[in-house]
């Protein structure tokens, strides 16, 4: 299906997912890192940022949101791309990896690897969020991004350093959050979320050190499951990729096959 996305490099295709309630603009700190040696592709998954629903009838779930990306990715005539997600997007990676659908997989503070009582704890902190962002009258986003206290209020769950994003950045991803029209069946959905099948294609897992939706000690979880170490992101919370642009392009590039070009610039 079609989906909204950004296109920049050249090289062997990489695609980005983003996590629930946010949208492609999500990995815009990493994108130039990574486009220096891959074509990278940054999707709006469907009923998220840019992108239309899916079509009636086809219910929001982690598996429906891979058909999506994996239809997006024939359409573009994307034969067994990378492919790296973050939480949902995490997911989605690693599913597709389970399918044999994509050359390698990473996947950054992954879903699926809860407890009980961290799901529950998951999906209400981020109702709690969405309802904060659809809350906010006309141009208080803007406002609250402006100040450190209301950085730190609004993206300190999920950045581990929410001063490093910038107030445009925040406001965006306030706004996407707010009118993400997959956002409550998809959350719902993750009641019923397990594990994927035992991945097909070479994939790695790396897990913020200061994760504050998802813990990292879900990581070990996640060990369990990939028979492989989890990579720890020193500094960097449950959305890494403003915390440390660096190390987060170079964990991307280094898993699907390459080192990073701009290491050291």
């Amino acid at each position: 299906m079609e989906l909204a996305f950004e296109r920049r490099g050249s090289g062997e295709p990489l695609i980005l997912v983003h996590g629930i309630g946010h949208h492609w603009q999500a990995w815009l700190p990493v994108m130039d890192r990574l486009a220096a040696a891959r074509t990278v592709i940054a999707v709006d998954l469907p009923g998220f940022g840019r992108s239309r629903g899916l079509p009636d009838g086809v219910p929001y779930t982690a598996e429906s949101l891979a058909d999506a990306v994996e239809s997006f990715c024939a359409l573009l005539g994307l034969r067994e791309p990378h492919i790296a997600g973050n939480s949902l997007g995490g997911y989605i990676a690693l599913e597709l990896a389970s399918r044999g659908t994509v050359r390698t997989a990473t996947a950054l503070s992954p879903a699926g690897f809860w407890s009980r009582a961290e799901l529950l704890y998951c999906q209400a902190v981020l109702r709690a969020a969405r309802a904060s962002a659809r809350a906010l009258p006309p141009g208080q986003a803007g406002r609250t991004a402006e100040s450190a206290l209301g950085r730190t209020l609004s993206a300190g769950l999920l950045a581990a350093h929410p001063s490093r994003l910038t107030p445009t950045a925040l406001t965006a991803g306030s706004q996407a959050l707010a009118g993400s029209a997959g956002f409550d069946e998809t959350l719902a959905s993750f009641s019923g979320l397990m594990p994927p099948a035992p991945p097909k294609s070479p994939i790695t897992i790396a897990w913020g050190e200061h994760d504050r939706l998802l813990p990292r000690r879900q990581a070990v979880r996640a060990a369990r499951w990939s028979g492989q170490r989890v990579k720890l992101l020193k500094g960097c919370g449950h959305v890494p990729m403003s915390d440390d642009p660096a190390l987060v392009a170079r964990v991307l590039l280094e898993a699907s096959g390459t080192s990073d070009p701009t290491a050291g610039a």
